[in-house]
């Protein structure tokens, strides 16, 4: 069975129409018949039934759809694992929540795309839960998460780095001059929360919460810059990882609570699923955030 035979069968079925395909694939019409006669005699069995000047796939075309995809896939993963580290192509599907995505990933996908421009990155944001179900299902080849230090039996993890957490304020606000902040000073206070479903929001409620704290009103933004901004404005204060706030805190722009995150500590953490090929890809990029994560280590050390 000739695999240009199978990826012509997938072109067909995609567009629907053997002079479509013809166009697609550039090939004259009677070479798009024959490949897929060829297919059908080898196999026995008839794959498409022609109605109507419609073609429409027969019970065995559909029982063979999934074997060519898998098939087609299969090929495309083997001429990418022969190609030399110059010629790495093909795409990669990455998720992360928004923190990540804006204050860690950008290093990391600026170096790999600088030796590897012809991988295409598709980046999507979500939160943990999310991403981690994006990974069960085949969506995503690898996730950056950010929650408390977890292990999925299905997924192969990797802590990069356990993020330290700030509880920020506008400038002169008068819980600074307090020694060390305590959950009830938070009574009173208006909170500006990241989205429903954020981990780092949850364990820091929870802990509030414990402490018979529940500040209200609240406000819930899907935007870091959009919190910190408020923040300044003084419209509240906010729990947010520090590498999120560092610069605006270096700058003098927004101010650290003495406030005790042990408890609502997370990590960041890189996951793909224990069944996923680690293609020439996703290995180069794995060694690219290796490298990054040594990097944030260092300067958490210095600091």
């Amino acid at each position: 069975m000739e695999s240009r035979h199978l990826f012509t069968f997938l072109v067909v079925v995609e567009v629907g129409s053997f002079t479509r395909a013809a166009q697609k694939l550039d090939y004259a019409q009677s070479s798009i018949t024959a490949q897929i006669q060829a297919l059908e005699a080898e196999l026995g069995q008839p794959l498409f039934d022609r109605i109507n000047k419609k073609i429409i796939l027969t019970d065995a075309g559909r029982r063979l759809l999934p074997y060519a995809q898998e098939i087609s896939k299969m090929h495309i993963l083997a001429q990418d694992a022969l190609r030399s580290d110059s010629e790495l192509a093909g795409s990669l599907r990455i998720g992360a929540p928004e923190s990540l995505a804006a204050f860690r990933l950008p290093g990391i996908i600026k170096e790999f795309r600088g030796r590897y421009p012809q991988v295409q990155i598709l980046l999507r944001p979500g939160a943990c839960w999310e991403l981690t179900e994006c990974i069960r299902s085949g969506e995503l080849d690898l996730a950056f998460l950010l929650q408390p230090e977890t292990e999925y039996k299905d997924m192969h993890i990797e802590t990069l780095i356990h993020e330290e957490m700030a509880l920020v304020a506008p400038l002169n606000h008068p819980l600074l001059k307090l020694g060390e902040v305590e959950p009830l000073h938070l009574k009173a206070e208006t909170i500006l929360h990241t989205e429903t479903g954020c981990t780092y929001r949850n364990l820091f409620e929870r802990h509030l919460n414990s402490h018979g704290v529940f500040p209200d009103p609240k406000l819930e933004f899907w935007s870091i810059e959009a919190i910190k901004q408020c923040v300044m404005a003084g419209l509240g204060l906010s729990f947010l990882p520090l590498v999120t706030v560092k610069n605006e805190l270096a700058e003098g722009k927004l101010a650290k609570l003495n406030w005790n995150d042990e408890s609502q500590r997370v990590a960041t953490q890189i996951a793909y699923h224990n069944k996923k090929w680690r293609s020439p890809v996703i290995t180069e990029f794995l060694l690219t955030v290796q490298k990054h994560a040594a990097g944030w280590q260092e300067e958490t050390a210095i600091r």
